[in-house]
């Protein structure tokens, strides 16, 4: 299958997972939508499918109406059609993508929170969940669907470029999925984010190693047999005291990785992301969904209530704040996805995972 063939069908199954979603379509030869003909100095006049006729200057009104109303409405109450014309919006008024990921991302400030969302559904059924969700998000699922509106002018190219961000290489399965945070979701995506977070904390820089065995969490999740050798992975983070000293030098739309731990820092995990958004005076906000909804928040605040709650409220085995991993937004990420995709950026292909079997019932 090629690579176009395949996103045209995932855009048609993804808008297919919601009620009210809609595929635009192209004029076809036999479609009854037509210009009457025009006297000079008249308005246009566009033939409808229903027989009817409207002219341009008035369609053009109900467009302006149209996009007033979904300026008003918050992005998680709107159907793809909306969110279409919303990221065309985005990009003709925010031409700085900084910026542009700013509005997208409070633009869904107050949209529910719940986790386990998305899946590979109904491309493959290991995880029935679907490949996108606009009503709904977790911390994860509500920076990848920020980003790719960001970095897309419409529908279609956002949702592909959604799977660009969510697998390894664009190759969507759930055994190509960037399940892991510090190992899979950072290093798969260089070409959008680049990890600062050593730089940043200089001698301060905390290290921290993971055992990660994916065939054993493919096995116990999806019930897949995956040939893959455990990876020993070591990084470092930036202590949560340590933020206050650099926190200044981080820039809206950088990545934020909020990492936890229930006892030695040097085996902390990402436990939590989000975005760096500035508040109107320029002080570092944190933009993330949480429990019960997506908020905006200066990061100070933030790491006082984690730091707080640890204190007060914790119990020793509970996940507690050790710090953060920040990865700056590339100044040019389409041109670097294009140094990698080529002409078919954001490239989107089956899993070449080809051997997966699922051993459950």
């Amino acid at each position: 299958m090629r690579v176009r063939d395949l996103a045209g069908i995932l855009v048609v199954c993804g808008a297919m997972a919601f009620s009210g979603c809609a595929v635009t379509q192209q004029k076809s030869p036999g479609d009854n939508t037509s210009t009457a003909a025009q006297k000079p100095g008249e308005p246009k006049v566009i033939k409808q499918t229903d027989g009817s006729e409207k002219d341009s200057g008035s369609m053009a009104v109900a467009e302006d109406a149209l996009m007033k109303a979904i300026q008003k409405k918050p992005l998680y109450k709107m159907k793809p059609a909306e969110v279409d014309r919303y990221i065309a919006y985005a990009h003709e008024t925010e031409p700085d993508l900084r910026k542009r990921i700013a509005m997208i991302g409070r633009k869904n400030i107050g949209q529910p929170y719940q986790l386990y969302l998305l899946g590979e559904f109904p491309y493959e059924i290991y995880d029935s969940q679907p490949l996108f969700c606009i009503e709904k998000s977790d911390c994860v699922v509500f920076s990848e669907h920020t980003y790719a509106m960001a970095l897309s002018k419409d529908w279609p190219t956002f949702f592909r470029m959604l799977q660009r961000i969510r697998y390894k290489n664009g190759e969507i399965g759930v055994a190509s999925r960037n399940h892991y945070t510090e190992a899979d979701w950072d290093r798969n995506n260089s070409w959008l984010v680049k990890d600062i977070s050593a730089e940043l904390a200089g001698d301060r820089a905390q290290p921290f190693a993971q055992k990660i065995d994916r065939a054993r969490f493919l096995k116990k999740r999806y019930q897949i047999d995956r040939d893959i050798p455990v990876q020993n992975f070591k990084d470092v983070y930036v202590p949560w005291d340590k933020v206050a000293e650099i926190e200044d030098q981080l820039q809206e739309g950088d990545f934020v990785n909020v990492m936890r731990s229930s006892g030695d820092p040097s085996s902390a995990y990402a436990g939590h992301v989000g975005l760096i958004v500035k508040g109107p005076n320029g002080e570092v906000h944190f933009l993330h969904s949480t429990p019960p909804r997506v908020k905006e928040q200066p990061l100070s605040e933030f790491i006082a209530n984690a730091r707080k709650w640890a204190d007060t409220k914790a119990k020793p085995t509970d996940a507690k704040l050790m710090g953060f991993k920040f990865l700056r937004l590339e100044a040019d990420p389409i041109a670097n996805l294009n140094e990698i995709d080529g002409d078919a950026a954001p490239r989107v292909t089956p899993s070449s995972y080809s051997h997966v079997t699922s051993t459950g019932k």
